[in-house]
């Protein structure tokens, strides 16, 4: 039978024999693992009870309790009252009848993704593996079946790093709406239930915001984050935002500690991404919601974004990127030491659909030709050139870029740099300025020598020369609506 101050306590003794404190100083001696640094391309899956609404976002649970949204209005059209049709009745419906692990690991792979990040838990509080902490689950309800296990069990088989999400600190005030009218949420929530606590939501840019968790729900939250690092072993272990919140700190650092001791005796490398500075810098890895950063980078980071562009999750009126745009922001993110963790959010039935699918398998025949400039690369020198500038920040993606003949991105390896024209013309003539030839008078300008120019992904032998203005490449049956890359040895 589970007891929390039992796993608290076992928290604290791996913590305490372990390699790692639970201080910065410590956990800042833990390195970024080899198999991130050369990955650069991994899956995202929103999926859970709100893929059954399949409504506004992943986010229905809580928008569906506050008067007046959307969710609201169009859950009472659809479903009834809250008080008679909570966000708990949509449990029995969430059958996830068509699901496949195989089929799903499969995609991605074929996507040319090397790791794969399922959310474990969301914001809802529906846990989407067995949990021994609570019976809201995936096991024990709705499709009656370890989902996280499943997945995890079939990216070993097929080869790709497994990892986990947990979005379980936003819980604290997530149903809170649900208290100010009369709903199926009510004030007699307590430790255990699915709504609880459902506190009034504060001011979530306030790192010391009001009503502030507490140790109750803290230790809730840390005992379920190490019970899926104990039960799945994830080697991402990926936290959502407000985790920044002063009350959060303490618990970061046992969990942080916990996780490198307990991947110390699995003899396993693994990594914490985060966003807003939860984490002392250089403890984990830095991530960015839906935006990139616009120049290279000293440091591994990761980008999180999505297929859609207006949720995570499915829903019926998802606005979908096209293969082009994410393959350009691939290339662009890499340049600039960065990873992409792609988002797919599947039906509630377990499917996913087929904008999702076209996308995925056009980003895995462009990765199958020119995947040798992403894989195992690292950064040059500068990683860009040209005129279209990439805005930094978060929450920037659904702007769409426009790039020229002018725009490309680096990387390099060993022998190879590469270079990518983010747009390549039908003339199938452009310059590169940063491999102009330069005198040493101009230095720290590149001065190496080019001994040859290949393109990747065709069967042509392009042309090419140098002079002072650049590096001049010229091809007749080079056609592509997506990044062109040139293989350049340098001697």
């Amino acid at each position: 039978m589970y007891h929390k101050q039992e796993s608290v306590k076992k928290i604290k003794e791996v913590i305490h024999k372990g390699f790692y404190k639970d201080n910065w100083d410590s956990l800042s001696q833990h390195e970024t693992p080899k198999w991130f640094k050369e990955s650069k391309f991994g899956i995202f899956i929103h999926w859970g009870v709100y893929s059954v609404p399949a409504f506004g976002s992943e986010w229905y649970s809580r928008n569906m309790y506050i008067q007046g949204s959307p969710e609201f209005e169009h859950h009472i059209k659809t479903y009834g009252p809250q008080k008679q049709f909570g966000y708990k009745d949509f449990i029995p419906m969430f059958k996830a009848e068509k699901f496949d692990a195989g089929e799903w690991v499969e995609l991605f792979k074929n996507a040319g993704a090397k790791y794969v990040v399922p959310v474990a838990e969301h914001h809802d509080g529906f846990q989407m593996y067995d949990s021994e902490i609570s019976e809201w689950n995936a096991f024990k309800m709705g499709p009656k079946r370890d989902i996280l296990g499943e997945l995890t069990k079939e990216m070993h088989r097929q080869g790709l790093i497994n990892g986990a999400s947990t979005h379980r600190f936003e819980h604290w005030f997530f149903m809170g709406h649900g208290k100010e009218f009369d709903s199926d949420i009510t004030e007699e929530e307590k430790e255990g239930d699915f709504y609880w606590p459902a506190m009034p939501e504060p001011d979530l840019q306030d790192l010391y915001g009001e009503p502030a968790p507490t140790a109750d729900f803290l230790e809730d939250w840390m005992v379920r984050t190490c019970e899926i690092i104990d039960k799945y072993r994830p080697k991402e272990l990926y936290f959502d935002w407000w985790i920044q919140h002063h009350s959060a700190k303490p618990y970061l650092k046992m969990i942080a500690a916990y996780y490198y001791n307990r991947a110390l005796e699995w003899e396993e490398e693994v990594m914490i991404t985060y966003k807003h500075d939860a984490f002392m810098f250089g403890t984990a890895t830095v991530d960015i919601e839906r935006g990139q950063f616009s120049g290279i980078q000293p440091f591994y980071w990761q980008t999180d974004t999505a297929i859609a562009k207006n949720s995570w999750c499915y829903t019926e009126n998802n606005d979908f990127k096209s293969a082009k745009s994410i393959i350009c922001d691939l290339v662009d993110i890499v340049s600039k030491n960065g990873s992409l963790l792609l988002n797919v959010g599947p039906k509630a039935d377990g499917t996913i659909s087929e904008e999702d699918r076209k996308v995925l398998l056009e980003i895995g025949d462009w990765l199958k030709a020119n995947g040798e400039a992403i894989y195992g690369t690292g950064t040059w020198r500068i990683a860009q050139e040209g005129p279209t500038l990439v805005d930094e920040g978060q929450f920037t993606d659904g702007k769409d870029k426009t790039f020229t003949r002018e725009d490309f991105r680096f990387t390099r390896k060993g022998t190879y740099l590469y270079a990518a024209c983010l747009s390549y013309p039908e003339d199938g003539s452009i310059v590169i300025r940063a491999l102009g030839e330069q005198d040493a008078s101009r230095l720290p300008k590149f001065h190496g020598i080019v001994e040859n120019v290949e393109v990747l992904g065709f069967d042509e032998k392009p042309q090419w020369n140098r002079d002072e203005e650049g590096l001049h490449i010229r091809t007749e049956n080079v056609k592509s609506d997506k990044p062109v890359i040139f293989r350049i040895t340098i001697q």
